[in-house]
């Protein structure tokens, strides 16, 4: 694949067994497994974006200490 052959991935696996220890393995390998589908779903995702009409977006949150008429208190406008 890159080079790597049986040898130097026994090593590579010790060393990653040695620094994580036997019972953190099966976490690092479900999180590793879950990042590869996760950018493997990516690619497959369509690259445009949905702008069905009908459909209207979220309203923005409005700051509670900005009033709907701010410009009257305002001295530069």
């Amino acid at each position: 694949m890159f080079g790597i052959g049986a040898t130097e991935l026994i090593i590579i696996l010790v060393i990653v067994l040695v620094i994580y220890g036997g019972k953190r393995l099966p976490e690092l390998g479900s999180s590793f497994g879950k990042a590869i589908r996760n950018f493997r779903g990516a690619g497959s995702e369509p690259d445009e974006i949905d702008v069905t009409p009908g459909k209207t977006p979220p309203a923005a949150p409005q700051d509670k200490d900005k009033t709907p008429d701010s410009s009257k208190n305002d001295p530069s406008a």
